[in-house]
């Protein structure tokens, strides 16, 4: 970034889907808007480099303060995005493939509606990662959202599909209302983890301040999480919500704590 602008710069066609196969100065007339205004990428942004074919060979490099720029890789297919700063929110928000790497933290809604590609965050992230659109009930589906430190609340909402992995602390609400997927928190959670949520695995290597009274404790398992094999006591749940069946079995959400 040459120029940061006033308020935030909306910035969804930051994807290798829509640089692919266009010059230098066509990248550059791409819109992105702040507010009600569009300006041409290249008001902001110093242009360099050759693009790919493809979106699957297309990378884009983004240096420079990115703190105000939202949405970049959104429902991007393929290729990858290496962004050197930290970011807003929505980044990598309903990818479907490729790769992002963020080498920085991101705030919330990041992943949000996930189905494919891999997202990497080695840095902090907000609120609502991995989970659904406000008032949508289409969380993640697939891909994998991995963030090295901390993230807040809301984790994995209405998540159907795909893993989240969190190397640090989340604060409350994770998998809520989960219908699916694998979320592993390496660190500590505060409380509400797996409320209402009917299926899917939650693995927590620390400790949970207030376990949900809905989760039944069942057997000690071994089990390899991310590469490590450890000991985790298994407990399954919501149990005070309806659950599908599966050969003539109710299914039920797994939560694996870390002994």
């Amino acid at each position: 970034m040459v120029k940061q602008p006033q308020l935030f710069l909306e910035a969804d066609l930051i994807t290798p889907d829509q640089f692919a196969g266009k010059s230098i100065e066509a990248i550059g007339a791409i819109e992105i808007s702040e507010g009600k205004i569009k300006y041409p990428l290249a008001s902001f942004a110093k242009i360099e480099g050759v693009s790919g074919a493809t979106a699957a060979e297309t990378k884009i490099v983004l240096n420079g303060d990115l703190t105000r720029v939202k949405r970049i890789g959104q429902q991007m297919t393929a290729g990858e995005i290496i962004i050197n700063s930290n970011v807003d929110m929505y980044t990598g928000g309903w990818m479907k493939g490729g790769k992002i790497t963020v080498n920085g933290n991101a705030d919330s809604f990041t992943g949000i509606a996930m189905a494919g590609g891999e997202l990497t965050i080695n840095g902090n992230c907000q609120n609502h990662v991995g989970s659904a659109y406000r008032g949508d009930w289409r969380g993640m589906t697939g891909g994998v959202l991995r963030v090295t430190g901390n993230v807040g609340n809301d984790i994995g909402t209405f998540m159907r599909g795909g893993t989240i992995i969190v190397g640090g602390d989340a604060f409350i609400h994770v998998h809520t209302h989960g219908e699916g997927g694998t979320i592993i928190v390496k660190g500590n959670i505060q409380a509400r983890v797996g409320g209402q949520s009917v299926k899917g695995d939650i693995f927590v290597n620390g400790k949970i301040d207030f376990m949900m009274p809905g989760y039944k404790y069942v057997e000690d398992v071994e089990k390899d999480v991310d590469g490590v094999k450890a000991v985790y006591a298994h407990y399954v749940g919501d149990l005070g919500e309806r659950h599908p069946e599966a050969k003539g079995q109710k299914v039920f959400t797994n939560l694996y704590l870390k002994k």
